[in-house]
């Protein structure tokens, strides 16, 4: 479980592909406090992985056929950037959200607008995710921690101020990039009582009338 709260960049120093998955070389340019440790998890640009090997400040992982299936990281080059996090401890302050690590699906970036000293993103994504936001919600965009500013059936924006963009790889991104989009934790679980099941939910808004909560 991560916060999405970003403690600074990494390089990616190798890319090996094994069979059907790839094997990440990643150095980051901050001390980590407490080394890393073989087998904890750590986010990259908001996806979950295992450190398999560590020194210094440089670590590897393995990433499956599933998670380049489903993030950017299979897109990742040699020398490209990435934000990095290590897992939250129960003793840390929560500053963004609970995040997990586990990407919903791609975004696309549709425009970013300069609005006083901060960028206004429009990220892309399809329906099935963009249910799963509300305005002024969180959303995890390649691991950051967002505020949601306004959702569409196809989409959301979101506001990044000069620190957020200054300490991670989306003052990078550009019209027409993907992005990693984890849509709350919370709004995932709600999703699934309402809208899911072999007979469809029985919790509509009579049901919430009738039991007090309207």
């Amino acid at each position: 479980m991560f916060t999405g709260i970003v403690l600074g960049l990494g390089r990616v120093d190798e890319k090996t592909q094994t069979g059907t998955e790839y094997r990440l070389g990643i150095s980051a340019n901050f001390d980590w406090g407490d080394p890393l440790v073989i087998g904890e998890s750590i986010a990259v640009s908001g996806v979950c992985l295992t450190v398999t090997q560590t020194r210094d400040r440089w670590f590897s992982a393995f990433v499956s056929a599933e998670t380049l299936g489903r993030t950017v990281l299979g897109g990742l080059r040699t020398g490209d950037p990435v934000n990095l996090e290590r897992a939250l401890r129960l003793s840390d302050r929560l500053g963004g959200h609970l995040v997990t690590g586990h990407v919903d699906g791609l975004g696309r970036i549709q425009s970013v607008q300069t609005r006083n000293q901060s960028l206004v993103v429009t990220v892309g994504v399809e329906p099935d995710v963009a249910r799963r936001l509300i305005e002024k919600g969180s959303v995890a965009m390649d691991g950051v921690s967002l505020t949601v500013n306004q959702v569409s059936a196809n989409g959301f924006s979101v506001n990044l101020i000069p620190h957020t963009a200054d300490q991670t790889t989306l003052r990078f991104k550009k019209t027409g990039d993907y992005v990693n989009v984890e849509t709350d934790l919370i709004g995932k679980y709600v999703a699934r009582l309402l809208g899911q099941g072999p007979e469809g939910s029985k919790i509509d808004r009579g049901f919430l009338a009738e039991h007090g909560f309207l």
